[in-house]
């Protein structure tokens, strides 16, 4: 039984597919949006910390994530809701600190923020303790884990830090998406939730639907794959990938909670709307607490509502990743050991964290590339497009994900070679221009790219 006929289907209702779906709606098509969820959001989108950051090891990475951050400023404009239904998600604009790594150079990564246009400003260890007091500037690379007797030597040097003013996070990932949702759906966009697909069918060369559990189908000449860590598995379905010299494997991933030592200076709410006294000139912290990048260490941390911190992992070499074969089997709750091991190297950078004996906080599981670099692109299947691999960092760079792929698509589907002519996307807010063939599936790898989930 054929239930619907859209112009595109988009298989995932996470933050990327919901404004994926937005984008298309926006051009005119009716869209259908197949979840096996019960709600926008559910999936890897309610696991992530949602940071929006911009230091990334390409020119395209950067500018891609430096326009984002102007979707996000603008959030109520970028939606364009006419109805007053739900709250929306919020931009805390708190600053990002990113203690110096031993590689990329902070060099290199100043000389992308120029490129694109992004301000920043280089601490030196003065000033690193003296934007963010109770610190602990030692340098102790390599990340070890807390239980080596070498966690705890001294440091081998000191660190400074590169800050960059307008970096923050979006306070509620899950709205976030139902935002774009609402948004999609004003303009037609429908919704089918609690659906599983079990098949993707094919006229020769050219997508033509899909085939979901309870024996519906859906007819469409577009399908869009934006499924997370079910991605892998959906283009199985679809019988491609021969041709992507990237791959793609679900993550485990846990993200912490704990009570920050100091609430009236972490909490975001205490100021939401306010940029953060660091980086101002003016001395100490007195706002939010910033985000803190801490790849020495192999932790990151941001505020939190409630005068929390929330607390990840940057990947180091010495944890195990936890890759997995069914995220359906995935278990959502944090384990005491990555708790204490994230806690404690928190509590080694900022003393005054104590490390408490209950693990609190979320597991996701994310769809990791190779190159930790996501794919959007077209597919050797006609009609059959992917935004996939999206390593648990691409949350920040939703809202612009969704323009890209909508360009893309209409590009494409008028007759664009995009393989041997990539789509260039010129930034509306920046003025940058993205050369999407940077997010190719058939791109080399990567060897140099930062390997991290931090939004």
């Amino acid at each position: 039984m054929t239930v619907d006929r859209p112009d595109a289907v988009v298989v995932g209702a996470g933050v990327i597919g919901t404004a994926v779906a937005l984008e298309l709606a926006r051009t005119g098509r009716q869209v259908v949006v197949v979840d096996k969820a019960g709600a926008p959001g559910h999936g890897s989108t309610g696991a992530s910390s949602a940071i929006v950051r911009f230091n990334y090891s390409t020119f395209d990475g950067v500018a891609t994530a430096w326009e984002s951050l102007h979707l996000w400023a603008s959030w109520p404009e970028h939606l364009g809701l006419t109805t007053d239904r739900r709250p929306l998600a919020a931009f805390r604009r708190t600053g990002a600190v990113l203690l110096d790594p031993p590689f990329p150079e902070p060099a290199d990564t100043t000389a992308l923020f120029d490129l694109a246009g992004v301000p920043y400003e280089r601490w030196d260890t003065a000033a690193l303790r003296e934007r963010l007091p109770g610190i602990d500037a030692g340098r102790y690379w390599p990340p070890k884990p807390v239980d080596d007797d070498a966690f705890f030597d001294g440091p081998a040097g000191e660190l400074g830090a590169l800050f960059t003013p307008d970096a923050g996070f979006v306070d509620d990932p899950q709205l976030a998406a139902q935002n774009l949702a609402d948004a999609a759906g004003e303009l037609g966009a429908r919704f089918l939730f609690h659906r599983t697909v079990v098949a993707v069918d094919r006229r020769s060369d050219r997508v033509a639907g899909l085939r979901l559990a309870d024996g519906a189908r859906i007819a469409a000449p577009v399908v869009v794959n934006a499924a997370g860590p079910w991605s892998g598995g959906l283009n199985r379905l679809a019988g491609v990938g021969s041709d992507f010299t990237i791959g793609v494997r679900p993550l485990r991933e846990e993200v912490h909670q704990i009570a920050a030592p100091d609430s009236s200076a972490t909490d975001p709410a205490t100021d939401p709307a306010a940029g953060p006294a660091i980086g101002s000139g003016s001395g100490p912290t007195s706002g939010p607490l910033p985000v803190v990048a801490d790849v020495d260490l192999g932790t990151y941390l941001r505020p939190a509502a409630g005068g929390r911190l929330l607390i990840g992992g940057t990947q180091p070499a010495c944890d195990p990743p936890e890759w997995i074969d069914d995220p359906d089997e995935a278990d959502p709750r944090p384990t005491a050991h990555r708790f204490r091991t994230q806690v404690t190297r928190a509590a080694r950078r900022f003393p005054g964290i104590t490390v408490p004996s209950r693990p609190v906080g979320v597991a996701g599981v994310y769809d990791v590339a190779d190159d930790w670099t996501p794919i959007y692109d077209r597919t050797a299947l006609d009609g059959y497009y992917v935004a996939m691999g999206t390593s648990g960092n691409q949350f920040k760079n939703a809202p612009l994900v969704g323009r890209y792929l909508a360009t893309l698509i209409n590009l494409v589907e008028a007759g664009h070679d995009h393989d041997g002519d990539p789509v260039r996307y010129r930034c509306e807010h920046t003025g940058n221009v993205v050369d999407l063939g940077a997010f190719s599936r058939r791109r080399p790898v990567r060897t140099g790219s930062a390997r991290t989930v931090m939004g």
